[in-house]
């Protein structure tokens, strides 16, 4: 029996790498490796060479462990330099039965790309479709086989920094990454995480990242609006550091085992061991024998519950600009590592007055129900009708080799 092929997504994060391989023919996941990153800031690439040698030590452990032929990889972008362009074109149809067909789709697409970038550093990553026209028809929503004589295209455009592009494909050197292969991270997580009938009624989708909070808003089945802020649960680990006194690696601890957005009756006092190999204690003197961090649960629900409040009212700004505030049935839902603090759910429901939840990918079979996981997942979803473009099957395997020995001195 032929050995599964795999298609790999990696979703390069500020703070983490994830590489997820899966059989695109069942949806199983067939490995997952996470390792730590270097070299990316607020979602962006800074040093190609440090976020291309982890990829590669992840790409020859998995070659290692469990030797899949590769089909197809795929990669996120990120940042704050993601941006969504209104635009719209039109074109005379081409057939003579005045019958709109897919190459007509094709050519006013690439109409709507004509327009000036007002800066030379950027370019258009994806076209989506916000109204189809059709004979002054607004109603068409897909216009292919409808008949008329005049098609205009409303969309809006993804433009990205070349330099974003460049640095990814230089990280992924020798892999075949094309453009084709590069997904955006908000693109990503709405594939992962939403429905159709939630695009159609109206949601907010909000990731927190490590580095980046994204919030990308839909109405009926379209994208209105895609935003990254450079903000996310790395600045509340830092909040928690400079307001307990306290490194960078003890404060991620304390939010992991503590954190909340909610705010309780009654504050506990907390004695965090600073000692690997000691336990936590609640409410107990702390021993002179032991090197120990003492706060109060309420004070670390202050700090985290102040960013988080930051984030909403980021996230509030843009779904107000569309005049939606209130007006999102299928309401907010919170994907991304940050998504993890206990509480969050109930504190976006005051603060959005909308129903929210937390979003998870539930598409690939096999997954833990992570919601960090949601990036990596899409990047996968989006393209899965994507052919395959590696033949030999020892191709993928020489290009890690040359990956690493970039590395060996």
């Amino acid at each position: 029996m032929a050995k599964a092929k795999a298609t790999i997504g990696i979703d390069i994060g500020t703070h983490k790498i994830k590489v997820l391989g899966i059989n695109r023919e069942t949806s199983e996941a067939l490995f997952l490796e996470i390792r730590d990153s270097y070299g990316v800031q607020k979602g962006r690439i800074k040093e190609p060479s440090e976020v291309s040698q982890i990829i590669g030590e992840i790409l020859e452990s998995i070659e290692r462990k469990h030797n899949y032929p590769i089909e197809n990889v795929f990669v996120n972008i990120n940042g704050t330099k993601l941006e969504l362009i209104p635009s719209q074109a039109s074109i005379s149809v081409g057939r003579a039965d005045q019958k709109v067909s897919e190459e007509d789709v094709e050519r006013v697409k690439e109409e709507v790309k004509m327009i000036n970038l007002q800066s030379g550093n950027k370019k258009i990553l994806d076209v989506l479709p916000k109204d189809w026209i059709l004979d002054n028809d607004t109603e068409a929503r897909n216009p292919v086989g409808m008949q008329g004589f005049k098609l205009e295209l409303k969309a809006m455009l993804l433009s990205v920094f070349n330099a974003d592009i460049e640095s990814i494909i230089e990280a992924l050197e020798g892999i075949d990454i094309t453009e084709e292969n590069i997904v955006p991270s908000p693109i990503a997580d709405a594939d992962a995480i939403l429905n159709p009938s939630q695009k159609e009624l109206g949601v907010a989708l909000i990731n927190i990242g490590a580095g980046t909070t994204s919030v990308s808003i839909y109405e009926e089945g379209k994208l209105l609006s895609m935003t990254v802020f450079p903000i996310g649960s790395g600045n509340i680990t830092n909040d928690i550091a400079i307001g307990f006194k306290t490194e960078i690696e003890v404060a991620e601890k304390i939010k992991k085992q503590y954190g909340s957005c909610i705010k309780k009756k009654a504050s506990k006092k907390i004695n965090f061991s600073l000692d690997d190999d000691e336990d936590d204690d609640e409410d107990d003197e702390p021993k002179k024998s032991k090197n120990i961090l003492t706060f109060s649960e309420k004070d670390l629900i202050k700090i985290i519950e102040a960013r988080v409040c930051e984030i909403f009212e980021l996230a509030n700004q843009e779904i107000k600009k569309l005049s939606k505030q209130g007006l999102l049935p299928a309401g907010i839902i919170i994907t991304g590592g940050g998504a993890n603090l206990s509480g969050i759910v109930e504190l976006a429901k005051n603060e959005f007055k909308l129903p929210a939840k937390i979003g998870y990918c539930k598409e690939i079979k096999g997954l833990d129900k992570d919601s960090s996981l949601s990036t990596v997942c899409g990047t996968l979803l989006s393209q899965a009708d994507k052919k395959s473009f590696y033949t030999p099957e020892n191709k993928f395997l020489k290009k890690i080799k040359k990956i690493i020995n970039n590395f060996i001195p």
